[in-house]
């Protein structure tokens, strides 16, 4: 009998061994959040509440620009290529308005053509990870091999050394990303407007996309938008056209972090 229990005590140490050498315990012990804010409306702020402006603020993140001024900055999502890109292209380089790529590592090297444009025509390329995984259940190493996974694709493909903007798949994180993410020179870029605009199928019409982006145009966005949509690029040239009418006008991530160390 006591043979059996030493067996089976045995049996249950080298099972915790190994479940405890599988468990890294900067993961265990991280907090992962959602990014969600409430939209603007009649011009005022979206707001993130005050944990996420605490995290962002205590961390070196964004979501937002200056609130009294109506600079806007247009950021894209992009994990796959659905034929919208060229003709947001076309957009941003005939109204003359910059904007940053958050790019997969699929992306790179499915769309690379499209990619070489964006560099070409003066926009920003943004880290959306490699994989597009789960980014607060990976290791710190894990985190900085896939930042520096598609910094490496990047450059290979493109020559441009690295990216310095980094943009959590699904907007999932934790402020441990974010720490880990400042240790290496990436800033993590968030947004505070946005809509439903990210599936490749959907028919709703230039309208909807239009309609959002005007009802939530407000000082300081940081708009995302989804390139696999076909609404998104034919709201875009009127979107752009009517926020100029109203007095805005379009800055890079890099004006908008120059701006904040300014302060």
């Amino acid at each position: 009998m006591w043979k059996r229990h030493i067996f089976g005590f045995a049996i249950c140490a080298i099972v915790a061994t190994l479940i405890f050498s599988f468990v890294k315990p900067e993961i265990a012990n991280a907090n992962s959040y959602h990014w969600g804010f409430s939209k603007s409306k009649d011009g005022m702020p979206a707001d993130a509440g005050a944990k996420f402006e605490t995290i962002l603020k205590e961390n070196g993140a964004f979501y937002r620009g200056n609130p009294n001024k109506k600079t806007i900055y247009l950021t894209f999502d992009n994990g796959f290529e659905n034929g919208y890109t060229e003709s947001i292209l076309d957009t941003l380089k005939k109204e003359k308005v910059p904007a940053t790529f958050f790019l997969t590592g699929h992306y790179l090297t499915s769309a690379t053509d499209l990619v070489k444009r964006m560099i070409k025509e003066g926009h920003i390329i943004g880290n959306h990870s490699y994989g597009h995984p789960d980014m607060s259940k990976l290791s710190d190493e894990e985190l900085v091999k896939e930042w520096k996974k598609f910094d490496d694709k990047l450059k290979e493909l493109t020559g441009i050394e690295r990216t310095y903007y980094v943009r959590p798949p699904k907007g999932i994180f934790s402020e441990r990303d974010i720490r880990v993410g400042n240790d290496h020179g990436y800033t993590h870029v968030f947004w505070d407007t946005a809509f439903v605009d990210w599936h490749a199928d959907s028919t709703v019409g230039w309208e909807y996309a239009y309609d959002e982006l005007m009802t939530q145009l407000h000082p300081g966005a940081v708009i995302l938008l989804h390139t696999v949509a076909k609404h998104n690029a034919d709201a875009l040239p009127k979107f752009i056209e009517d926020a100029k009418k109203e007095g805005y006008t379009f800055g890079s991530l890099d004006d908008l972090v120059m701006e904040n160390l300014m302060e």
